[in-house]
């Protein structure tokens, strides 16, 4: 199966409004996973997520696997845009790490070409993290806002042994709300802030993740994570937004009130969860900062300068007093 890559749709053009106001695409494929029939089947070795290190809702779902050790059941490569390419005219994620820039396992140079094995009529833009259909090369999932609660609870059978319970039933609704509540106020507010075409869609996006950072700084005072002494789903959530916000939405946020080592409540908890090996394995600092602009002038932006010469790892490894918190200092995780 082979089909012809399509340049990549923008955002400023398909998903603005005409006041300014970023709206996200919505998710293409979002089945579920389960025995019936407009499910997925529950299967090791049949799925691989693809994903980006730019890309914090992939991010998350990468974090995931690692915690609860499903890297045998469900295999896992990572996509990038080609530096020969304009954003305006690229062809999107790219297998830029592999051989040939060719996917070992599916074959393909672009993501897109798994989305329009799905869908030849696919029109949004094709996005991480996606998981695909190993056997039929189609992307059966892209639905970031559910993809690692299944990884969590449909895929028990195959976490490792003593694997962490992130999505616990008995806070699965109250996580369920939370996670919403960063969606708007949080993930995508800082998007919505990036993208807005009016001083109007700016404000508000800026005005509703301040107040959130506000709320969160506040709850963190008397929990070590959101929901008390273990890490929950929800915690993965914020941290890949933290993760980018310093080193790379902050370049395009304009004047900022605080940065995320401006809230120390925030910023300790950042840390804490960045000692946790899945968390810092799939964490790409320089990533994120990097920038290459023009080296020519005499003003020179920062990131263009210094990207590759800050030590994230020695400013994330801080210490920080966060485990006298709980209860449980040497535990991050409910089994």
């Amino acid at each position: 199966m082979t089909t012809t890559p399509r340049y990549r749709p923008s955002e400023i053009e398909n998903e603005v409004d005409e006041k300014g106001y970023f709206h996200r695409q919505k998710n293409r494929f979002t089945a579920s996973f389960g025995e019936s029939a407009n499910q997925n089947p529950i299967e090791s070795g049949r799925y691989r997520l693809i994903w980006a290190e730019t890309c914090h809702w992939s991010n998350r779902a990468a974090i995931v696997i690692e915690l609860l050790g499903l890297e045998k059941a469900i295999s896992v490569n990572k996509v990038g845009i080609n530096s020969g390419f304009s954003r305006e005219k690229s062809l999107g994620w790219e297998f830029i790490y592999d051989e040939n820039h060719q996917d070992p396992v599916l074959g393909v140079q672009y993501l897109s070409e798994l989305y329009y094995n799905a869908d030849p009529n696919y029109q949004g833009r094709p996005t991480v993290p996606a998981l695909v259909d190993i056997t039929t090369k189609k992307v059966v999932n892209n639905d970031y806002t559910w993809l690692t609660n299944y990884l969590e609870r449909d895929f028990k059978a195959f976490h490792k042994a003593h694997a962490p319970d992130l999505y616990p039933e008995h806070l699965r609704q109250q996580i369920d709300e939370f996670n919403n509540f960063l969606f708007d106020n949080v993930n995508n507010a800082v998007y919505k802030a990036m993208f807005a075409q009016s001083i109007d869609a700016y404000n508000d996006a800026y005005n509703s993740l301040y107040c959130a950072l506000d709320l969160i700084e506040q709850r963190l005072e008397t929990k070590r994570f959101l929901f008390g002494d273990f890490v929950t789903d929800a915690d993965i959530r914020l941290f890949v937004t933290l993760a980018r916000f310093d080193a790379g939405y902050a370049k395009n946020l304009g004047p900022l009130r605080n940065r995320i080592v401006d809230f120390k409540n925030i910023w300790g908890y950042a840390r804490d969860l960045y000692e946790i090996p899945a968390f810092k394995h799939n964490t790409y600092f320089k990533t994120f900062a990097k920038k290459q602009g023009d080296r020519s002038g005499v003003f020179i932006d920062y990131y263009t300068r210094f990207w590759d010469k800050i030590d994230y790892e020695a400013l994330w490894s801080e210490p920080h007093q966060r485990q006298t918190l709980s209860q449980t200092p040497d535990e991050k995780f409910i089994y």
